[in-house]
């Protein structure tokens, strides 16, 4: 027997619920296999930014080659990648680097490499933007390959720093350390990303010129949502089931 209309139906129903409920957790990725998708690189004298379709984890990859006293990859036009992070209880932000090539002044070095989440909303005066920030790791051209970094924010909703982040937008008076502003939390500004960046200028120390050859793939943004809004997919899928029976 021929299956009814209404069972095409719900059948067609349960499949894209189920699909939903796959996809609950699913993490955006840009791999620079479509192009940028918002994401720049360090331009101008210095040197240049660009996609390298022969170097990758796989292929192709965002790569720098600049002089400059640091260098930052930031998207601030990507809505998958900026907004409020505070609609899902927890994020997973995560890259792979390559560094080729460190030198400052002809001796080898390293740089802490950390992921910086920016709100251009009403700064202190005197600073470009209010921002949460956490040292993701070493880039180090001594240590070849590629390497996966990643930090998971277990609770979005926390007006504390947790352990390892630092905030940015203001000074403290007694150790002249960069911290938030007065009235600002790290769910205050998770609550307004405007701009993501990966970069090697940590908020609070000076750096001299230095040659990068540095570069970077498989950029993801992973937002889990509640327990409850997986649940209520698979209940609905389960319903639709039950009705077809």
């Amino acid at each position: 027997m021929r299956p009814c209309l209404s069972s095409r139906v719900v059948t067609f129903a349960v499949v894209a619920l189920l699909a939903v409920a796959s996809g609950v957790n699913a993490a955006i990725t840009t791999t620079f296999s479509s192009g940028l998708e918002g994401w720049e690189g360090p331009t101008g004298i210095g040197g240049s930014t660009f996609i390298d379709n022969t170097l990758g984890n796989a292929a192709p990859s965002l790569r720098t080659i600049f002089n400059d006293f640091g260098i930052t990859f930031s998207n601030s036009s990507n809505a998958n990648f900026i907004g409020d992070y505070t609609t899902d209880p927890a994020v997973t932000i995560s890259i792979d680097t390559y560094t080729s090539f460190l030198n400052f002044f002809g001796i080898d070095a390293t740089r802490d490499f950390i992921v910086e989440l920016r709100d251009f909303d009403n700064p202190e005066p005197g600073y470009p933007w209010t921002s949460v920030w956490y040292n993701l790791g070493t880039l180090d051209a001594s240590n070849p390959g590629w390497h996966s970094w990643s930090v998971t924010i277990a609770d979005t909703s926390a007006a504390a720093l947790p352990a390892g982040w630092g905030g940015y937008g203001a000074e403290d008076p007694n150790t002249f350390e960069p911290i938030l502003p007065p009235g600002r939390t790290f769910t205050s500004v998770l609550a307004g990303v405007d701009e993501i960046a990966f970069t090697t200028l940590v908020p609070g120390f000076f750096f001299g010129f230095t040659d990068h050859d540095v570069a970077v793939d498989n950029i993801t943004l992973k937002r889990v949502p509640e327990p409850a809004t997986t649940g209520l997919v698979l209940i609905g899928a389960s319903l639709l089931l039950r009705r077809r029976r």
